[in-house]
């Protein structure tokens, strides 16, 4: 063999040697790379885990005692009464019932006194003597009509007591949207345990211990029920509503309730008995004289005393009562509505029948003022 073979053997023989090695090299490093090795050993101090946890980035809030339960009856007794839900929010709210018994604050039962008004309350004066050095025991809600834009001064009890309120027509169902709009706006307080409807005419015959006490402590709700056989009674009735509301079960009462938190969440809570007179009752029906008297008659009549505590004269027929005008105030007039009665409370007999009284106008203040402190007992 010549130089020149040898040398040429000896460069290709290098080459096939280098290509060998380098794919040799490539095929172990992508091997190797997928065995699991074993971490470096870790010293002493990391072997063991630290004496407590890391301090947390989310510190939880705590309150003093007293501030949690400010909190809570922010929730259970709102100060504010104006908000923001429609009808059906707010009557789905006002549904809600506790049932555990115990309640984890220190509660005092309040009324809750609910007004129906069209616009100022001209008795104003008359129910400052009566609510007078009794907060903290009574509730005020007024629904007004919302084109009214008269407020009560700051120091009055009837100051930010407007509800959110929409237009009432008497004879409509509005006017029973507005009583159950009351009735659920005060049911938001979980302190108060009874309610009183009153309207603007409206007046107290008591001083306020003791209407307090006579609603506190009544086994009894305050509703007029009876059945009415004529025109203005079944002669209203829709056979539409059958079966759910039968014609013998049809009754009528005053709308000017008095009752208790129980049987205000039920009136709140119904759905279809209130959808059947929104489409049967309308045109002459008068709803309000009709839907709570015939409901708490078919499901609840064991519970409510047939009766009103509000007194009104109906002596002259008509769909109107008797307006008391200013002369007719007197101090006999008034003890006559206070004790000319007798019936029934908490089965013992009584002559205290009426703690309201309706339908007084307006010229009638200053008497009323008047001979507050010596026959009603409140006032200067």
């Amino acid at each position: 063999m010549n130089p020149s073979s040898s040398k040429l053997l000896w460069i290709l023989s290098s080459v096939l040697i280098f290509g060998f090695g380098l794919a040799l090299g490539i095929i172990s490093s992508s091997y190797l790379t997928t065995i699991p090795f074993p971490l470096p050993l870790q010293t002493s101090q990391s072997l063991h885990p630290p004496s407590s946890p890391p301090p947390s980035t989310l510190v939880p809030l705590e309150h003093h005692p007293q501030e949690r339960v400010e909190i809570l009856k922010e929730y259970i007794e709102p100060k504010e009464v104006m908000h923001g839900m429609n009808d059906e929010e707010l009557l789905w709210r006002a549904s809600m019932v506790p049932h555990r018994r115990v309640v984890p604050y220190e509660r005092v039962p309040k009324v809750a006194f609910l007004f129906l008004t069209r616009g100022p309350l001209a008795f104003a004066p008359l129910w400052e003597m009566f609510f007078k050095g009794h907060e903290g025991l009574f509730s005020i809600y007024v629904h007004a009509d919302p084109f009214f834009n008269e407020t009560a001064p700051n120091d009055s009890a009837f100051f930010g007591r407007r509800i959110p309120s929409k237009v009432v027509r008497w004879g409509e169902l509005s006017m029973m949207e507005a009583e159950r709009r009351l009735l659920a706006n005060a049911l938001l307080d979980f302190s108060n345990q009874r309610f009183i409807l009153l309207s603007e005419s409206c007046i107290p015959l008591f001083n306020f211990p003791t209407v307090y006490s006579h609603l506190i402590n009544s086994t009894l709700s305050y509703i007029q029920v009876y059945d009415d056989p004529g025109p203005f009674g079944r002669g209203r009735y829709d056979k539409r509503m059958r079966p759910r509301i039968e014609l013998e079960q049809w009754r009528k009462g005053s709308q000017w309730f008095e009752m208790d938190r129980s049987l205000a969440v039920e009136i709140v809570s119904d759905v279809q008995y209130f959808q059947l007179f929104e489409r049967c009752c309308k045109a002459a029906c008068f709803p309000d004289e009709h839907y709570i008297p015939t409901i708490v008659s078919m499901k609840f009549g064991e519970r409510i005393s047939n009766r009103s505590l509000t007194w009104v004269d109906w002596s002259y027929g008509g769909p109107h009562p008797v307006r008391v005008w200013r002369k007719g105030v007197t101090i006999e007039f008034l003890n006559r509505l206070r004790s000319g009665s007798t019936c029934s409370y908490n089965g013992a007999n009584t002559t205290v029948c009426f703690l309201f009284a309706r339908k007084f106008l307006p010229n009638t203040l200053w008497r009323l003022m008047k001979f507050a402190p010596k026959v009603m007992e409140f006032g200067p």
